[in-house]
C-alpha cells in the first residue's frame, strides 16, 4: 500500500525573512503589456563608506540618516513594510504604515531610513531603540514616534525604476511625496559643496552625508553609486562579555566588544559610557542568561580575568572617535542593541 502524499503546511512562518528575487520577465504571451510585475522585496542598495567626499558635479548630498533602514511597499492589498534584512515590521511602525496608505491609490515601493528626533530635531538612534524595544521579549513593541525619511523609489504604477538612473527616480520620489510632512518625509537634497557641508553637519552633530551617483541606476549591495562620509564614527560590534561593577553590583562597569577577522570573532575593546541606569540594569538581566559555558571565552583575550562572558548573540551599536595602535575603539560610546532582523552588520576588521 503506497504512502499518501505529505500535506503542505498551512501556517506560514511569519518570522522567515522575505528573500529577494531576480527580476520576473514579462508574460511573453502579452508581449505589448506595459506593466512590469511588483518585486516581493528589492535588496537595499548600500553606501560605501569614503574618508572624503568624491569631486564632481554628478553627485547628489543629503543627510546621512540614523536609524533603520526599511522599504514600503504599497499596494492595492495593503501595506508592507521591510527591514533590510527582508522581515515584515509594518506593526512596528504604525504611524509609517498610516501615511504610507494614504499615497494610494499608487502603487510603489519607496527606500528610506526610519529615525525618532529628539528634542533639537535631530535623528537619535538610542531614542528609536527605545521606542521599539531591545532584542527578545520587547520584539513585539512599536515606534509610533518614528518618522521615515524617503530618499528613494524602486516601483510606481506599474514601473520597476530599477533601470533608470537615479535623477529621475528622484524627481519622481519628489512629485510623489510633494512637501508631505508627516510619517513620510522627503529626505531633502543639498545643493553645496560636499566638503563645506560635511563641515556643518558636523558642527550640527550628525552622523555624516551621503552621495548618491545621478547617472546610475539603483543597484543592490555596495555597488559604489552612493557613498557615505561619518563625521563620527558609528559600527555595530558584537557584544562577547561584560566586566563586573563594585560601586553597581546589579549593572557592569563595561561591555566587552568584538569584530570579525575573517571568520573569527576579535576583542576590540570595551564601552563603559553612553548607558542610562535602568538601560543598563535590564541589560545585564540579559547578558546573565547569555553567559558562557564553555572553558574558553569566545575571543582570543588577555587582561582582566574577572571577565563574564556570554554568547556572542547581541550587536551593539557603538560610537567612537578613532582606533588605537593595538587595534582597540578609542572613546567609544553606547547608543543602543541593534536587532537581527535588521541584518546589522557587525564590523569586520581589514
Amino acid at each position: 500500500m503506497t504512502k499518501p502524499p505529505r500535506s503542505k503546511p498551512l501556517l506560514r512562518d511569519t518570522e522567515a525573512p522575505i528573500r529577494s528575487k531576480p527580476r520576473r520577465q514579462r508574460n511573453p504571451a502579452q508581449p505589448q503589456l506595459l506593466f512590469d510585475p511588483m518585486p516581493d522585496r528589492v535588496e537595499p542598495a548600500l553606501a560605501e563608506l569614503k574618508a572624503h567626499p568624491p569631486n564632481g558635479d554628478q553627485w547628489s548630498w543629503e543627510l546621512k540618516w540614523d536609524g533603520y533602514r526599511l522599504a514600503v511597499h504599497i499596494e492595492p492589498t495593503g501595506v508592507r513594510i521591510l527591514t533590510r534584512g527582508g522581515h515584515d515590521w509594518t506593526h512596528r511602525f504604525p504611524d509609517i504604515a498610516e501615511a504610507a496608505r494614504a499615497l494610494g491609490p499608487a502603487t510603489m515601493i519607496i527606500d528610506g531610513e526610519a529615525v525618532v528626533l529628539d528634542e533639537q530635531g535631530r535623528p537619535d538612534f538610542g531614542l528609536l531603540q527605545k521606542s521599539l524595544g531591545a532584542s527578545g521579549k520587547a520584539a513585539g513593541r512599536r515606534a509610533s514616534d518614528a518618522i521615515l525619511y524617503a530618499f528613494d523609489l524602486i516601483y510606481l504604477d506599474g514601473h520597476d525604476l530599477r533601470s533608470v538612473e537615479y535623477r529621475s527616480r528622484r524627481h519622481l520620489l519628489e512629485d510623489t511625496l510633494n512637501g508631505k510632512d508627516g510619517a513620510i518625509r522627503l529626505s531633502e537634497t543639498i545643493d553645496a559643496d560636499a566638503n563645506v557641508l560635511l563641515e556643518h553637519v558636523s558642527g550640527l552633530g550628525l552622523e555624516g552625508i551621503v552621495g548618491k551617483h545621478l547617472d546610475q541606476p539603483y543597484r543592490s549591495g555596495r555597488t559604489g553609486d552612493w557613498v557615505k562620509v561619518k563625521c563620527v564614527e558609528s559600527e555595530a560590534f558584537m557584544v562577547v562579555g561584560y566586566e563586573p561593577s563594585t560601586p553597581s553590583p546589579g549593572g557592569f562597569a563595561s561591555l566587552v566588544l568584538a569584530a570579525y577577522r575573517g571568520d573569527q570573532l576579535v576583542h576590540v575593546g570595551n564601552v563603559g559610557t553612553g548607558f542610562k541606569e535602568s538601560e543598563m540594569i535590564k541589560l545585564r538581566n540579559t547578558l546573565d542568561k547569555l553567559r558562557w559555558k564553555r572553558k574558553q571565552p569566545p575571543v582570543p583575550f588577555v587582561g582582566k580575568s574577572d571577565i563574564v562572558w556570554v554568547e556572542p548573540t547581541l550587536i551593539a551599536e557603538i560610537e567612537f572617535r578613532a582606533w588605537t595602535g593595538d587595534g582597540k575603539l578609542r572613546h567609544a560610546s553606547y547608543k543602543g542593541l541593534r536587532e537581527r532582523q535588521d541584518n546589522a552588520d557587525v564590523y569586520k576588521l581589514d
